[in-house]
């Protein structure tokens, strides 16, 4: 059920932010790099669109457009990238920070800088760069969203908001509440996290017998990890982070509507699809 709300999600999304300008356009045609098409019949000849651009139909344009003929021609002009010494150790480091993760529980941060440090020194000349290229507003950004979720959640203020809302006499409204706090905390922290605090809570309403189990944890869980997208989350701000530095405002601000929105939209929805229909 839970993946079928994601593709119907998925859905909307698209056509919301601009989804709909795609349909009916061509895809990038190149025309071997000449920049111009064939003689046109009659012996004249006829300026086509130059070699990585974009062919329209129906005359229609927009950003969806211009990003799509930016990134033909960059295709066109980019040389084939190669599996040399620098590549090839940097492929190494992401499977020992895997390795060291899952299997040894090692500590992820302390070792991705290790790794960082190590492939400077062996490879200086391909590390140039690189730290003026790193998005450090993002990363600030999500460094002192994580320290404040931590702070509030070491004082005890997602369990006191969650016993507050247990101890509420209608089942259906402490729910619907529940859902919402998870779906607003976890644009700003771990939804695993979120989720392990917030189900014990859900408890006493489960055992009433007036709220499906299944019904109250799916639409927690999808309340809370729908707004993952937000740029104060982890995977919205590596999304920001890595966007081209002339569209990362547009980008930031687009997810920032979409995860404050959607923190409350989808609790309510999940709400009624899932909570209410069980109660009945």
């Amino acid at each position: 059920m839970d993946g079928r709300f994601n593709v119907g999600l998925c859905v909307v999304v698209c056509f919301v932010f601009g989804g709909r300008q795609l349909l009916g356009q061509c895809a990038p045609t190149h025309t071997g790099g000449t920049g111009s098409a064939g003689p046109a019949p009659g012996g004249e000849q006829d300026d086509g669109p130059p070699g990585g651009q974009l062919v329209e139909a129906g005359g229609t344009s927009g950003p969806a457009l211009a990003i799509a003929k930016n990134t033909a021609t960059a295709t066109a002009d980019t040389p084939p990238v190669r599996l040399d010494g620098p590549r090839t150790l940097t492929l190494l480091g992401l499977l020992s920070l895997v390795g060291g993760a899952l299997f040894f529980d090692l500590d992820v941060g302390l070792m991705a800088l290790s790794i960082t440090v190590v492939l400077s020194l062996v490879s200086p000349k391909s590390a140039k760069g690189a730290v003026e290229r790193c998005a450090w507003s993002t990363v600030l950004l999500v460094c002192g969203i994580v320290t404040y979720v931590s702070q509030m959640e070491r004082m005890g203020t997602i369990d006191y908001l969650g016993k507050e809302v247990a101890s509420i006499q209608a089942p259906l409204v402490g729910a619907l509440l529940i859902c919402l706090i998870g779906a607003v905390v976890s644009a700003f922290a771990s939804t695993t996290g979120m989720l392990g605090a917030l189900i014990p809570l859900a408890v006493p309403f489960l055992l009433d017998g007036q709220v499906g189990a299944v019904g109250l944890i799916t639409a927690l869980a999808i309340s809370a990890s729908v707004v993952d997208a937000s740029p104060f989350s982890t995977s919205g701000a590596l999304v920001t982070a890595n966007t081209p530095e002339e569209q990362r405002d547009f980008v930031f601000r687009r997810l920032t509507a979409w995860g404050l929105g959607i923190a409350v939209v989808a609790p309510l929805v999940t709400w009624g699809l899932f909570v209410v229909p069980g109660s009945l």
